[in-house]
């Protein structure tokens, strides 16, 4: 017990370290002093996010590119020739590992074509040398991007259709055909904005579960392509016995989930009018409406 409290310079008892430490971060945002270089931890997690957060996001915007025009084709086309392939690409993404995907990505994309870099990266506003500026980082990126994404398209793929699928029986697509909407319009405006509903709720979940805890996809990702980001620090702290670092990469995690749960519910109650601040709906009549916006038929009843 003496040397645990000798190698972690503890002071007192547990309960006033853990204290100690959560004052810090309230009052001055410290999240403490690495143990193996001695620099403080928010200046390591600060250099590293924005490479976390350079794959995360280009990540989901290459996956969504990829997944609502396929899911949209595929519910729209049931049993189709794409809705087939699709399903094929659905099973394949489902299947595959971000490390075995990053190394075939590796060696076919850069080995084998040289494409793209192999590993490393570049930083988008402060040049580091030679590696530095827009070109540079989005040619170490566009591989990680795509192994990123093709593991959460899948699902999205999937999701999206059976939402379409859903989506294109209620009364209210059948009542505006019946209108004589043309049915570009009934997809843009009914079809599409009720089957992104539950896309908008998931999203911020699976961006969570990908940064979150050492099994997250982006921790593989960051490894198979040497990406200097928050997965690989905390990797590299684990051995060490860092614990403040560790300890500074779960506050700063979960923080970001809160974040990433907080915009999607503002963003779920943007693009679904029937949800109010309060909870409830606008008024009695929209509580019967499935859509997000009154039909003539419920108006009516």
């Amino acid at each position: 017990q003496h040397e645990i409290r000798d190698a972690y310079t503890l002071q007192g008892p547990v309960y006033e370290e853990w204290a100690r430490f959560v004052w810090g971060i309230v009052t001055e945002g410290e999240l403490g002093i690495s143990f193996v270089n001695r620099r403080p931890v928010s200046e390591l997690i600060l250099s590293a996010a924005p490479v976390t957060a350079s794959l995360i996001v280009g990540g989901a915007i290459l996956w969504m590119l990829l997944a609502i025009p396929l899911g949209i084709l595929s519910g729209l086309r049931p049993r189709s020739l794409l809705d087939r392939a699709g399903m094929v690409f659905v099973l394949i993404g489902v299947s595959t590992h971000p490390v075995w995907l990053g190394l075939m990505f590796r060696y076919l994309f850069s080995a084998r074509l040289g494409w793209a870099p192999p590993a490393g990266y570049c930083d988008l506003i402060d040049p580091q040398g030679s590696c530095g500026g827009p070109r540079p980082w989005f040619s170490h990126l566009i591989l990680p991007w795509f192994t990123f994404a093709l593991l959460f398209a899948a699902l999205y793929v999937r999701m999206i259709r059976a939402s379409v699928m859903e989506t294109v029986q209620e009364d209210y697509v059948r009542t505006a055909y019946a209108k004589g909407a043309s049915r570009s319009l009934v997809i843009r405006r009914h079809i599409l904005r009720n089957a992104m509903l539950p896309v908008v709720a998931m999203l911020s979940v699976d961006m969570s579960v990908a940064i979150a805890g050492p099994v997250g996809s982006v921790v593989f990702v960051e490894r198979v392509f040497g990406l200097p980001g928050i997965g690989s620090l905390a990797l590299e702290s684990l051995p060490r016995r860092d614990a403040p670092v560790i300890l500074g990469v779960v506050v700063s995690v979960m923080i970001v989930v809160l974040v990433l749960n907080l915009i999607a519910d503002l963003v779920y109650s943007v693009i679904d009018p029937r949800i109010h601040r309060t909870g409830q709906a606008h008024d009695p009549e929209e509580r019967r409406v499935t859509g997000p916006e009154p039909t003539p038929v419920a108006e009516s009843a």
